[in-house]
């Protein structure tokens, strides 16, 4: 893992994170604990408005959770209730964090790929709809990180549990001189909690 990113998690281990927000978390462990249970494969889908800001935040900062934690066969995807693109500010707000992104694809959606270490697999990162071909179609948690998405799908095909885990949009401060403390109070928040998450499994 690269070095100014571990930095980054170790300080971030000292956060404290309340009772109720464990609660939240809860069954996200749960279910990774089942599956590991039953050698499966843990898919969690992150899911959204737009896929945007928040579940990518949420999807990248799990799958670097697994890998920090070395909870293997774990596979962290994101997607929205609609195609809009990931917002640039987060991908500014990952490389201050340690992270390394390259961008794959130029256009209206742009296409990232996003490294914790040198030797890891990219986490690609693109707004895309929840039931995107990219994303897996069974056996998978969906984790509502808005809680408009969560009230505006009651129903998401193939997801074998659902868990509403919400998070404050960083988009409140977009255009204001907050901007930048407001995103990287949010992916700290999330990343707290993702590596509490995955911290509690026993491998």
């Amino acid at each position: 893992m690269y070095p100014k990113l571990i930095k980054y998690i170790e300080e971030i281990l000292l956060q404290d994170i309340s009772n109720e927000r464990k609660n939240l978390l809860q069954p996200l462990i749960d279910f990774i604990e089942l599956k590991k249970r039953n050698r499966e494969s843990v898919d969690i889908n992150f899911i959204c408005t737009h896929n945007s800001r928040r579940s990518h935040l949420a999807q990248i900062w799990a799958q670097t959770a697994s890998a920090y934690f070395k909870v293997s066969d774990v596979h962290c995807y994101s997607g929205g209730t609609e195609t809009t693109a990931l917002f640039p500010k987060v991908t500014e707000t990952l490389i201050e964090a340690g992270f390394h992104i390259w961008t794959l694809s130029e256009s209206e959606n742009p296409v990232y790929a996003v490294k914790y270490s040198e030797n890891s697999l990219p986490v690609i990162g693109f707004s895309k709809k929840y039931d995107d071909v990219f994303n897996p179609n069974t056996g998978f948690a969906a984790v509502m990180t808005c809680s408009h998405a969560d009230g505006g799908c009651p129903f998401i095909a193939g997801a074998e549990k659902r868990i509403p885990i919400t998070f404050e949009d960083p988009k409140i401060s977009d255009e204001t001189p907050g901007q930048t403390e407001i995103y990287n109070e949010r992916s700290l928040q999330i990343a707290a909690e993702m590596l509490y998450v995955f911290s509690r499994i026993n491998n």
